[in-house]
């Protein structure tokens, strides 16, 4: 089934977790590029200051507070949408929490709470939108992690419930895919990015948690969203060294097993205290796009040859050409 994606301008564009870090920057970046926004997140206040910078820039948002570990809640959101802006093009799940400890130190209520956030949010958020999205086809997009592909020492809740979500999505696609639904289902799995996830984490470590090395800037998830709202994609991993250690996971196991025990550190600064409060159970501080103390690389070859695979296969010919030619004209 073919599925034709409209331009941003002319889409309707639900994001969660909103408040902050990449679902922040991929609003800013939507309305830049004209989409309406419903950008949802539990910070009202931060929420309601982030639409007004919008629509003084020109652009057309609409703040709907909610968790998304509350299926009403985002059902909610969906009515919202709806009643707004009369239909849904894109739906966005972004909204997702960190806990920094070893498995077997994580409080029960925490580690379900996390899996309420980053698991049952992107359920209940595919449960909101698939509807909606059969109407008229669109975009269902998630936002995972490189977690989702490998161990995560010190960092094994989140981990877990990213594969969770892999799981999910990958299953759900091809369930659309066998009812012929004109939906594009992608999964986006960043690798270390520089937001303030690290920061709004609960931390049962001690020292300041941090995104280990090498760290890539939000916009370039923004951008591979985006693509994604506008051109089916399956999905996309965001930053060449994310899909190294990935690989590295998946081949040679047993030894990257040994690797991630020892690199656990790199997820720790013991010079430094953890900011408060976190944001597992009730909103941080929100409004922010970066950390404070890290910075991310702004480019990734391995991203943009994934975001725009034909363009970078007719580079490849040309400049084969190229080489050819200038073989044949040195031989003449």
């Amino acid at each position: 089934m073919s599925l034709k994606l409209k331009p941003l301008d002319q889409q309707v564009i639900v994001i969660t977790g909103a408040s902050s870090g990449i679902g922040l920057v991929t609003a800013r970046l939507a309305a830049t590029r004209g989409a309406q926004l419903v950008l949802v997140a539990r910070d009202e206040n931060a929420l309601g200051e982030i639409v007004a910078e919008i629509e003084q820039a020109g652009g057309e948002a609409y703040a709907v507070a909610a968790d998304v570990g509350d299926p009403e809640a985002v059902q909610r959101v969906a009515r919202h949408a709806v009643a707004r802006f009369g239909h849904v093009d894109t739906w966005v799940n972004n909204a997702g929490v960190a806990i920094y400890a070893r498995l077997l130190d994580t409080p029960v209520d925490e580690h379900e709470q996390l899996f309420r956030t980053n698991y049952f949010g992107v359920v209940n958020g595919c449960a909101a939108a698939v509807p909606l999205l059969r109407e008229h086809g669109g975009a269902l997009i998630t936002v995972a992690s490189i977690a989702a592909g490998m161990p995560s020492p010190l960092m094994g809740a989140y981990a877990a419930s990213k594969h969770a979500v892999k799981g999910y999505i990958d299953t759900l696609r091809a369930e659309l895919l066998q009812d012929s639904a004109p939906i594009s289902v992608s999964l986006i799995q960043p690798s270390g990015i520089d937001t303030p996830v690290a920061e709004h984490a609960r931390n049962h470590v001690g020292g300041k948690a941090r995104i280990p090395p090498l760290v890539y800037d939000p916009p370039l998830v923004a951008g591979a969203i985006l693509d994604a709202a506008t051109r089916p994609t399956r999905g996309v991993t965001v930053g060449g060294a994310g899909k190294a250690q990935v690989l590295f996971a998946q081949h040679a196991p047993a030894l990257f097993d040994r690797v991630a025990a020892l690199g656990s550190a790199l997820f720790i600064d013991p010079t430094r205290n953890q900011p408060r409060p976190d944001n597992l159970f009730a909103p941080a501080h929100d409004g922010v796009e970066q950390s404070r103390d890290q910075t991310g690389k702004g480019f990734s070859v391995y991203t943009s040859v994934a975001r725009h695979p034909a363009a970078t296969l007719a580079i490849g010919a040309i400049v084969a050409g190229a080489g050819l030619w200038w073989q044949r004209r040195r031989a003449a």
